[in-house]
């Protein structure tokens, strides 16, 4: 993506906002022998960013919240960030740092909720394993590529996926009994479609498994495509089944489901736009729409990710240009959505964003300023309300509640 990309490619995932606004923020306090948060008892999909539980649960007291940065850049934090937040009023509040995890620019939980994964989005990639009960650090792994940016936890448990930007490849590792990491498995490089307009080779986003179970989709910002694949859950290794091209330098980053499972939704952060995506769960192919706007206009914006609430009746979309998140309104069971409005973000280049498990509350990590914002989410209207003043974590490019 020309938006944060430097001359040495995936690098400029890393040194864009990272450089210009690290230091914005106090650090999270220096504190690494914080209290591990008490052991969730209600289960949720693997990914908690993308897929809040259909059904509001109101916990009582804290809720533990991770927060992912970059280790090896000016202003940028010493590890995953710890803190809490209240379901209800949506508050921050720091609890230390685990340390001894570089550049953990993304993170994902274990379907069971007892062991993190981050990314280590280092040119020599790796991923690594971390146990909640007592944040001890279970160890890394090769990616077998460069930059990892994203990663998600198989529905099953076995299997944890992740996305080499900088080398444009999807790899898997195997989970054992304990969360651990296991040597890779597998390691498919996308070699082909060409790159797209102005993108000197593949850069593999994102990689996810369709809400079946069936199939395992890798979003590639290079090559202007969604790769559907099907994982061989006893061997762990792939198998590509279609592909569906986006418009030549749309640059697609971040799809996401509506809750029905036929439809997905897919940000396009080099044109700034936004498509709806048809799937097929019988085949795991992908048709992808016409372009929409994102309600930003014509100047740079650089769309980050986009998400759909439990409830599939509204979308937003978070706008790294634009400091925003537009609002859609989902209609047609899913097959459209119509643009709402925009809201301001209350922070700089909301690279990434989350729901809370149980749906009411929206997360922006925003990379610039160093801070992460809180909205309240009516599920009746698709409003978004500032849940009080933005927390600062350095270099804050994702956010995880449990």
């Amino acid at each position: 993506m020309r938006g944060d990309m430097s001359s040495g490619g995936w690098s400029r995932r890393r040194f864009v906002g990272a450089l210009a606004g690290g230091a914005a923020a106090a650090a999270l306090p220096a504190c690494d022998d914080a209290p591990p948060p008490a052991s969730p008892t209600t289960s949720a999909p693997p990914e908690a960013s993308a897929s809040p539980s259909r059904q509001a649960r109101r916990p009582s007291g804290p809720r533990p919240l991770y927060l992912g940065t970059y280790t090896s850049v000016e202003g940028g934090g010493k590890g995953i960030g710890l803190a809490t937040y209240d379901a209800e009023t949506g508050r921050i509040a720091g609890t230390g740092t685990l340390t001894g995890v570089g550049d953990p620019s993304y993170l994902a939980v274990h379907p069971d909720r007892h062991t993190l994964y981050a990314v280590n989005e280092r040119e020599d990639g790796a991923v690594t394993a971390v146990r909640l009960s007592d944040r001890t650090v279970l160890g890394s792994r090769s990616t077998g590529g460069a930059a990892p940016c994203h990663l998600s936890v198989h529905p099953g448990g076995r299997w944890l996926l992740s996305a080499n930007y900088g080398s444009g490849s999807v790899a898997v590792h195997p989970i054992d009994a304990s969360g651990a990491l296991g040597e890779r498995t597998d390691l498919v490089t996308h070699s082909s479609p060409a790159p797209g307009p102005g993108q000197e080779g593949p850069h593999a986003h994102q990689i996810i498994t369709s809400p079946d179970g069936r199939h395992v989709l890798a979003v590639d910002l290079g090559t202007d495509t969604v790769y559907t694949y099907r994982l061989d859950e006893k061997a762990g290794t792939l198998s590509e089944v279609s592909r569906a091209r986006t418009r030549p330098g749309a640059g697609p980053r971040h799809l996401t489901f509506h809750p029905g499972g036929l439809y997905a939704y897919l940000a396009d952060e080099v044109d700034n736009t936004v498509a709806v995506c048809a799937y097929d769960p019988a085949t795991g192919r992908v048709t992808v729409g016409e372009a929409q706007p994102t309600g930003t206009g014509s100047g740079t914006n650089y769309p980050a990710q986009i998400l759909v609430t439990p409830n599939g009746r509204w979308a937003y979309l978070a706008n790294r240009g634009h400091n925003s998140l537009t609002r859609y309104a989902v209609e047609a069971d899913g097959a459209k959505l119509r643009l709402l409005d925009t809201v301001p973000v209350g922070g700089d280049f909301p690279r990434q964003i989350a729901f809370s498990p149980e749906g009411t509350l929206l997360f922006a990590a925003n990379q610039k300023s160093s801070t992460v914002t809180v909205f309240h989410v009516d599920g009746t209207s698709g409003t978004l309300r500032r849940a009080g003043e933005p927390f600062p974590s350095p270099v804050a490019v994702c956010a995880l509640p449990l």
